[in-house]
């Protein structure tokens, strides 16, 4: 009995520290149930979706199509300047540069418009027409121009992300924890964030799965990453010789002003098999730089960003 006695005293020290440092940490706060972080997230993204519109910004879009043994067939780099408009946003093509395997060599083409009028030109400076039937432009154009959707308020694709109060009837989430993010200066974001995972209601829905980090005080994305929820059904990939391993995606938002996020970064890599002929592995990186606030009483004209090679 003396033993615990003198242990006691001591117990009830440590525990008053230890609800102390939580409660100065944020830690022993009650944290909201994740029904609840995620309709404010919603409301987040509609907010943020209109005052988007009035802001300029650069975007760049780079694709490329390799075959799997590395070997480069087609890469595309695309300068946009995003100008806001009455719909949403509006893109006009600044620049754009591309290199494609061709007839045993590499064929470099650029343009300071866009691809229509673009000058091709061989290694020995020759000029040539680039094919339109070639696959590997096919790919990376298309997937460009679904990334580069210009129908959108935030200058992606809305059917990426299930964060929107409509695409989240189709989500079920599980609140993970809550988190300090290291740098948060980099990003913008407050320090604390909720971890968040989400998949498809319907098992049978072929979407997308994955995580998010959300801003715990203004409910705004900080990165969502995902993968495809369920695996290429086994009689397409038998029947038809059609799979994506590895397809999924990454996206980081950066806030740029009090309650406003803009997505930054966008990335993926996967493999593409198709019709039991085709076999590449495909990557796409999207950019968003130099954010600026749309003003109605002055004229602004962009200078073409420049491409590294």
């Amino acid at each position: 009995m003396r033993a615990v006695s003198r242990i006691a005293p001591v117990i009830v020290i440590v525990g008053a520290i230890v609800a102390a440092f939580a409660n100065s940490s944020g830690y022993g706060q009650q944290t909201p149930a994740v029904d609840a972080i995620m309709a404010k997230v919603a409301e987040n993204q509609e907010r943020s979706e209109k005052a988007r519109t009035a802001y300029l910004y650069k975007q760049r879009i780079v694709v490329t199509s390799r075959r799997i043994n590395g070997k480069l067939m087609c890469e595309e780099k695309t300068d946009y300047q995003v100008l806001p408009s009455e719909t949403g946003l509006q893109k006009e093509q600044k620049r754009f540069e591309g290199k494609l395997w061709h007839k045993h060599s590499y064929v470099t083409y650029v343009s300071e418009n866009d691809e229509k009028s673009g000058t091709k030109i061989t290694p020995s400076d020759v000029s040539i027409e680039i094919p339109d039937d070639s696959i590997d432009v096919g790919l990376v154009r298309g997937f460009r121009d679904d990334l580069a959707n210009d129908k959108t308020k935030d200058g992606l694709g809305k059917n990426l992300f299930p964060l929107t109060a409509e695409e989240q009837k189709r989500y079920e989430f599980q609140l993970v924890g809550q988190e300090h993010v290291a740098q948060a200066s980099a990003c913008g974001c407050h320090g604390d964030v909720y971890r968040v995972r989400f998949r498809p209601k319907d098992r049978q829905d072929m979407t997308w799965a994955g995580e998010a980090l959300i801003d715990a005080a203004e409910f705004a994305p900080v990165t969502i990453s995902t993968k495809l929820s369920r695996p290429m059904p086994f009689l397409v990939k038998t029947l038809l010789g059609t799979d994506v391993p590895g397809l999924g995606f990454s996206v980081s938002y950066r806030r740029v002003a009090d309650g406003l996020w803009f997505p930054i970064s966008f990335g993926t890599e996967f493999r593409l098999r198709a019709l039991f002929f085709l076999n590449r592995t495909l990557a796409v990186s999207l950019e968003n730089t130099d954010f600026q606030q749309a003003s109605a009483e002055s004229t602004i004209h962009f200078q073409a960003p420049q491409i590294s090679p």
